[in-house]
């Protein structure tokens, strides 16, 4: 016991002048993120064993550091020290008590003796962790489909900036500021083609590199699986080992607090490191409900790039790529038909395309514009059942006997407040638009100014007679007019 002790407390005299040694020479951030954390455990045959908290914690101190501690070492335990680690794999729960080991990790892992030669990058052979067994040399389906690449994806306007992004990330793997990547938009606008044509081409680029896609839903339910069989450590060191990491539709973890919270970790970890995420969704970050300040806080701190509905000419862009992948021929004005009647998304538009190209093929009738006109038209009237902003707007203004303009005048009254703040609680409900887009629809309000409103309008209607008997009767309106479209 007693040779243990001693054995302890020399390793935490070496490593205490080490760290004095060490804080010299990086800032005060990097201190205390990277080797605060680390512990010495004894030091013995010139021996001196730290434990670091993760395997990816040991390989980053190996790749970016190590020459740093080679010249603590020889200046504080002189030439020819060995330097072993023991890496200790805790759980992210928060149960202290609950401790798993990775297997072939519940060893000490080793480098080759530290033999300083002032600083020179020859004196010893870099590890790399992830060369242990089972650790990093698997296969991981990245779930990507070939299809969904840069090539296939046609720009415009309405992407632009998106899309030169992406690919600036794809290309300069790490070396951008634009990380993580935010892209959103409304649905059906080309989002997960765009985030999977990422993937695609750093895998190109980068066929080493670990890349992975994975939809929101999917990883919500792999978590609660992980917790049901006691293995969130496993799933967390799991997305940990990701180079890029691709998450779709991130709203759907809307108000599931333990999953935010473990995404959380995963993010401040791969972000750490300099590994890449690229995150989409329907709405901006200060637009997304239910979710964490910090993890909110944590998706602006790269690039937001949104995408919007695509104008007419690369609507047509679109058909004509669609086209040429499919190999057929259509004429140009059925192209320009269907451009001209789609208006709402990328998927609605490929949707009608694929309609009429089917309809032609069972039927044996040629592709006229006859023929595009009657599928074109269901799809654009069921497209018109939807609830939008400028239907909720022309609902109320009816309901309250108010002109459209007056909604939008820079007043107080409460006539008008009211009605107002109604329509952004009824838009902010039924359709996609953003909160900046519903207060620019109703005279030019911040997003701040539709939160409250919607708050308001959603506390009044618990507690103010009046305004619940609004909110039903506005609703059923809404939803009358839907229903009663014809098809």
């Amino acid at each position: 016991m007693a040779e243990t002790l001693s054995t302890k407390k020399k390793a935490e005299q070496i490593w205490k002048k080490c760290l004095h040694f060490i804080k010299e020479n990086v800032n005060e951030k990097n201190y205390q993120t990277w080797f605060v954390p680390i512990k010495p455990i004894e030091f013995s045959d010139n021996k001196l064993l730290i434990q670091v908290p993760s395997m990816f914690f040991y390989e980053f101190i190996e790749e970016n550091y190590i020459n740093l501690i080679k010249k603590a070492l020889e200046l504080h335990a002189g030439k020819d020290v060995t330097l072993n680690y023991l890496i200790d794999v805790n759980t992210t729960s928060n149960d202290s008590q609950s401790k798993i080991k990775l297997p072939n990790v519940s060893v000490n892992t080793k480098n080759p003796p530290v033999n300083v030669n002032n600083g020179s990058s020859s004196s010893s052979t870099k590890i790399n962790p992830f060369a242990i067994p089972g650790i990093k040399k698997i296969q991981i389906d990245s779930h990507l489909n070939p299809n969904y690449s840069f090539e296939n994806l046609v720009e415009g306007e309405c992407n632009r900036l998106a899309r030169t992004a992406a690919y600036a990330v794809a290309e300069k793997l790490g070396q951008t500021a634009f990380n993580p990547l935010f892209i959103y938009g409304g649905v059906g606008l080309g989002k997960t083609h765009l985030a999977q044509a990422i993937g695609i081409e750093v895998k190109k680029r980068y066929p080493d590199k670990i890349v992975l896609y994975v939809q929101t839903d999917r990883f919500t339910s792999q978590y609660t699986e992980a917790v049901r069989e006691n293995k969130q450590n496993d799933f967390v060191h799991f997305y940990q080992m990701v180079d890029v990491l691709i998450i779709d539709d991130i709203q759907f973890l809307a108000g599931k607090e333990k999953t935010q919270e473990t995404f959380f970790h995963i993010f401040n970890h791969l972000h750490q490191l300099g590994k890449q995420l690229v995150i989409t969704s329907d709405r901006s970050p200060v637009d997304l409900p239910e979710m964490m300040e910090r993890l909110v806080s944590r998706f602006k701190w790269g690039l937001q790039a949104d995408i919007t509905p695509p104008d007419y000419e690369t609507r047509k862009k679109i058909l004509e790529k669609k086209i040429e992948l499919e190999g057929i021929q259509i004429p140009d004005e059925v192209i320009s038909y269907i451009a001209q009647s789609i208006t709402t998304s990328v998927r609605e538009l490929e949707g009608a395309l694929i309609s009429i190209m089917a309809h032609s093929s069972i039927n044996k009738r040629p592709i006229t514009v006859e023929l595009a006109k009657e599928i074109v038209d269901k799809f654009a009237r069921n497209i018109n059942r939807e609830i939008t902003v400028e239907m909720i707007q022309k609902v109320v203004c009816e309901y309250f006997n108010l002109k459209p303009e007056e909604l939008k005048a820079k007043t107080r009254r409460r006539e008008i407040v009211q009605p107002r703040q109604i329509i952004m609680y009824f838009a902010k409900k039924y359709t996609k638009a953003s909160l900046q887009v519903i207060g620019a629809m109703c005279g030019g309000k911040d997003h701040s100014t539709v939160l409250h409103a919607c708050r308001n309008i959603e506390d009044l209607k618990d507690t103010d007679r009046q305004i619940r008997t609004y909110i039903q009767d506005i609703d059923k309106k809404l939803n009358l007019s839907i229903s009663t479209k014809p098809l």
